[in-house]
C-alpha cells in the first residue's frame, strides 16, 4: 500500500509541476515578492499532497523563536520534504543556497531560477563563498531569510554530518543572528527512497543565537550543539543513550 501511495504521489508531483513551471514563465515580469508568493504555491501543493497521498503530517515547535528581523536559518537536512516545506510555510520568503546547475533541471529549475535566491558555482572554490555572502546580504537587505543546510547534504536519521562553516560565516559577516532548526523528515521520507512512510514530521526552531562577538567557529559549534540536542529529543530511539 505504501508503494502504491508513493506512485500516486509521484504522478501528482509530475502532473502539477509542469503547468506550474510554464505559469512561472508567464508571471516572470511581476515584482519578486508577488512572483515568490505565486511560485511557492507548488511546494505548498506538494506538502499537501504528501499528507493526502502518503500520510505525512507535520507540526512545528518554536514558531515564537522566529524574530521579526534579519536572521540566517541553519537547518538539519534529512529529506527532500524540508526543501518543499520551508518556502511553502515560513512567515517570510527564504533564500536557499544551491548549485547553479539546478537551473538546468526542466520545469523545477525554471521556477527556481526566477526567484533570485543564492545560486553558486562550486567550481570557483573560494569565490563560491563570496557569492554566498553577496547573495545572502542582498536577501537580508530585501527582508528575506537565507537558509542553509550546514551538513551540505541529506543525512540519514540518527547520523550527523560535518557542519560546514558557510552559514556561520555568512551570519558573522552580515551581523545577522542564527536560528537553528532541527527536524526529522527522514523518518517518513528517507533519502533517495521512492517509498514514503506515513507519520508525523516535527520541525523545531531554536532560540535565535546572536552572531555579535562570536567567531564563525564558535557560532557553528553553538548551532550544532543545539541541533544535536534537539534531535535527541525528537527521536531519542535513534541515538545512543549511554
Amino acid at each position: 500500500m505504501a508503494w502504491l501511495r508513493s506512485v500516486l504521489y509521484q504522478l501528482f508531483l509530475i502532473i502539477t509541476v509542469i503547468p506550474y513551471a510554464f505559469a512561472c514563465l508567464i508571471w516572470a515580469p511581476l515584482p519578486l515578492r508577488l512572483r515568490y508568493r505565486l511560485t511557492v504555491g507548488w511546494p505548498r501543493l506538494a506538502i499537501w499532497g504528501a499528507r493526502v497521498f502518503c500520510g505525512i503530517r507535520w507540526q512545528v515547535k518554536g514558531w515564537n523563536n522566529l524574530p521579526d528581523g534579519p536572521i540566517v536559518l541553519l537547518s538539519k537536512h534529512q529529506s527532500a520534504w524540508e526543501t518543499l516545506f520551508f518556502p511553502a510555510h515560513m512567515p517570510r520568503p527564504v533564500c536557499f543556497v544551491y548549485k547553479k546547475s539546478l537551473h538546468w533541471v526542466p520545469f523545477f529549475g525554471w521556477g527556481l531560477a526566477l526567484l533570485r535566491m543564492i545560486p553558486i558555482d562550486r567550481a570557483k572554490g573560494r569565490d563560491a563563498f563570496d557569492q554566498v555572502v553577496r547573495g545572502g546580504q542582498a536577501c537580508l537587505d530585501d527582508g528575506r531569510w537565507p537558509l542553509l543546510f550546514p551538513e551540505g547534504t541529506r543525512v540519514p536519521p540518527g547520523q550527523t554530518g560535518r557542519f560546514k562553516m558557510g552559514g556561520a560565516l555568512l551570519a558573522v559577516r552580515t551581523g545577522a543572528a542564527v536560528v537553528p532548526v532541527a527536524l526529522n523528515a527522514g523518518e517518513c521520507w528517507p533519502r533517495n527512497a521512492f517509498v514514503k512512510r506515513p507519520g508525523m514530521v516535527t520541525v523545531s526552531f531554536g532560540p535565535a543565537i546572536p552572531s555579535e562577538g562570536l567567531t564563525a567557529d564558535q557560532l557553528n559549534a553553538k548551532v550544532q550543539a543545539w541541533i544535536d540536542a534537539e534531535m535527541r529529543q525528537l527521536n531519542p530511539e535513534r541515538y545512543d543513550q549511554h
